[in-house]
């Protein structure tokens, strides 16, 4: 079953984006939209002449569009409860799942695993200019690591240095070919047997900073929850990089809102830093090969393109509670140019379509099934907007004004400059202006149509390391 889906996710998610994309201007095409009043022609300026339209949509399509939207959004979001809510009511002989709430709180009810610890896993490939600053972030912690341990990957330059010289541990891997996943694979092959069920990973990117509470904060939920078994960190955009950096730190600002209203429930697990429960880790490495894809005895599925999507989906395959409070910020580093940006989403998108793939249709997989058809409804409603705009300027020798569609512009912008406010008078700008984010939005839907044809069509997945240009701050 997961070979078949291996080969025909990214054929699902074209077929139903059709069909739904069909039904609906099929919809719209089969109805005459009502006129308000007769439409007028004006001249601005004695100039510009423009003729106000006083067509508006038809409202059964309308409202049939927007019931089918809010009942697919309602049917994720219950579904999603009611995981949860009967991986914490039912028994553990019922649930079968390691990592269920019940289950963890069963067997650990009435033991003293000690008081939580920390330990700090940093894989680094060729690092040396980010690490410092990434390690002073944990330095900086009011509640400090218990350990950290730079994880040194077939490094070439002096990141085994630098790290030493900055008070960390290193641990070099031995002949791994498999990137990041491989090179946490070996850290933790010696590490997890020697930590309780109380003690915690948290597995850091080398170019990021994490915020001062986020340690304190982990180890906070961590203690009052024993069945937690990973706390994640909201990420957000390191400053520059001009207005390809802004678009990227809009981006996330608003992922970060997203995940606060709904009370830490992530999606994903981000990599740039996310902490875990030794005994989650080892019970994902005992499953893989059975119940979870991937070599029995290894956390990481080194065949997944993205490890930090892979992982959170292995979490909640086998019951696992997750969380990404407010307290737990992380700095990331953006991508300073469009093509490593493609790079990078390319990836991304692939990498979560291989997921989907490798897991099948479950009830904890029903989420990012929806995600990634939403996003493709999302790509052809945002492409035809622009066809449609660009047929219209050919086709006439007058510009058409639709006050239906103008108000619909002026929400449009009001809620996208509201959801960037935290970042600032220059994300409220760009947003404010709406066009050079959908721009951007165009450019991030590209990608998601190439990761899409490309696992459609078999091609073979690919990505590289991104190398750090070396930081002033760097002195050892």
């Amino acid at each position: 079953m997961n070979g078949f889906f291996q080969r025909t996710v990214g054929l699902v998610v074209i077929v139903v984006v059709m069909i739904a994309a069909g039904l609906l201007w099929w919809g719209v095409a089969a109805t005459n939209p009502p006129a308000l009043w007769e439409p007028a022609r004006i001249t601005l300026a004695g100039i510009w002449q423009v003729l106000y339209s006083s067509d508006v949509p038809n409202l059964g399509v309308m409202a049939t569009a927007l019931a089918i939207a809010l009942f697919f959004a309602l049917l994720v979001a219950v579904s999603e409860r009611v995981v949860a809510a009967r991986y914490r009511r039912a028994t553990p002989e019922r649930v079968r799942l390691t990592l269920a709430p019940r289950a963890v709180m069963a067997r650990t009810r009435g033991v003293f695993a000690g008081d939580v610890t920390v330990t700090v896993l940093i894989p680094a490939h060729n690092e040396e200019a980010s690490l410092p600053l990434t390690l002073a972030s944990l330095r900086s912690q009011r509640q400090l690591p218990d350990r950290v341990l730079v994880v040194a990957d077939n490094c070439t330059d002096r990141t085994v240095e630098v790290a030493r010289a900055h008070g960390a541990d290193v641990y070099e891997t031995v002949g791994n070919v498999h990137k990041k996943g491989g090179a946490l694979n070996q850290a933790l092959r010696d590490l997890l047997p020697t930590l309780g069920d109380n003690d915690t990973v948290m597995v850091m990117d080398a170019d990021s900073q994490i915020g001062a509470g986020f340690l304190a904060e982990a180890t906070r939920r961590f203690t009052d929850d024993r069945a937690l078994m990973a706390v994640g960190g909201l990420f957000e955009g390191e400053q520059g990089h001009g207005l390809l950096g802004q678009f990227q730190r809009n981006e996330y600002t608003r992922y970060q809102r997203e995940i606060r209203r709904r009370d830490g429930r992530v999606f994903v697990l981000t990599g740039t830093a996310s902490v875990f429960r030794a005994s989650a880790l080892r019970a994902i490495a005992d499953a893989r090969g059975a119940q979870l894809p991937g070599k029995p005895g290894e956390v990481y599925d080194t065949f997944a393109l993205t490890e930090d999507n892979e992982l959170t989906i292995a979490i909640k395959s086998l019951g696992g509670l997750t969380v990404s409070p407010a307290a737990c910020t992380v700095v990331t580093e953006l991508m300073p140019t469009w093509r490593m940006l493609w790079a990078q989403r390319l990836r991304w998108q692939r990498g979560a379509l291989e997921n989907l793939g490798s897991y099948g249709v479950t009830p904890q997989t029903l989420r990012y099934w929806a995600q990634q058809i939403g996003i493709g409804y999302g790509v052809v409603a945002l492409f035809s907007y622009f066809a449609l705009i660009l047929l219209m300027i050919l086709a006439m020798d007058t510009w058409v004004w639709f006050p239906f569609w103008l108000g619909i512009g002026v929400l449009f912008a009001v809620e996208r400059t509201v959801t960037v406010w935290r970042g600032g008078w220059r994300a409220r700008i760009v947003a404010m202006l709406v066009f050079p984010e959908l721009v951007f939005d165009c450019f991030l839907n590209l990608a998601f149509l190439k990761g899409v044809f490309e696992i459609a069509f078999g091609r073979r997945a690919t990505w590289k390391h991104v190398e750090h240009r070396a930081a002033k701050e760097v002195q050892v």
